[in-house]
């Protein structure tokens, strides 16, 4: 029997976008989408709404009672053409894309114990295939054995006027030097952390998006798709 289902595992750097490409790569072939950044930014929201930072530091000793009581869940929105991010049984997709969130991410996502804990929920997510799932570490250490994985990136001013404009509209406010600097801070966390740091995977297809539109990405990964599958079926 032909296999016509792949895990599809997207990584790269902060707001490049991944998060978009991914749930329309989902749409377009019916697969499952599981955003594994809005798992770490809806765990730094319940550590923010729990008041475990003090001075950009996390109470450590008070996070194992907060990751046992975190649910996160994804369900698709009411149109049926996108999802929305749950904690708790919270729709909280607005709440974690705040500046805020932003802010602390990094700081958790580092954290041994929270990856764990979140790389052990989106394995069981992700075991029947036909998903796919974007981050920083999918490609390397959730799923390292998928059978495509795409590695984005984009100039970091293209990144800050774009991660702006969303910001503005939601109506939100903050400087492109602002969010210039904070994703410049995040590049750094990520890569330079001792757990699970962002980097390339070996086997992972480059794609820098700088000067691309959406309508382009998607033509690009199509013919990516159709090329892994033919080959696992040859």
């Amino acid at each position: 029997m032909k296999n016509n289902k792949i895990v599809i595992a997207i990584d790269g750097h902060s707001s490049c976008g991944k998060s978009t490409f991914a749930k329309q790569i989902a749409i377009g072939l019916g697969y499952v989408y599981i955003d594994s950044g809005a798992m770490y930014r809806a765990v730094t929201l319940a550590c923010l709404k729990g008041g475990l930072f003090d001075n950009g530091k996390i109470d450590l000793t008070r996070l194992p009672q907060l990751l046992s009581t975190t649910h996160i869940a994804f369900r698709q929105n009411e149109n049926g053409v996108g999802w929305i991010t749950l904690l708790n049984n919270e729709v909280v997709e607005e709440a974690i894309r705040s500046l805020e969130v932003a802010r602390h991410v990094s700081i958790v996502a580092a954290i041994p114990e929270v990856r764990e804990k979140m790389v052990e929920q989106q394995q069981e997510m992700g075991k029947d295939k036909g998903i796919v799932m974007d981050g920083r570490d999918i490609g390397t250490v959730v799923f390292p054995n998928a059978e495509l994985k795409i590695f984005m990136t984009a100039d970091p001013l293209i990144r800050a006027k774009r991660r702006l404009k969303e910001i503005e509209e939601k109506g939100q406010k903050a400087t492109i030097e602002e969010v210039l600097a904070n994703i410049e801070e995040r590049d750094y966390i990520d890569q330079n952390r001792d757990v699970s740091p962002l980097r390339k995977a070996n086997d992972a297809i480059v794609l820098d998006n700088s000067h691309m539109t959406v309508n382009e990405q998607m033509e690009w990964v199509k013919e990516m798709v159709n090329a892994k599958i033919r080959e696992i079926n040859t």
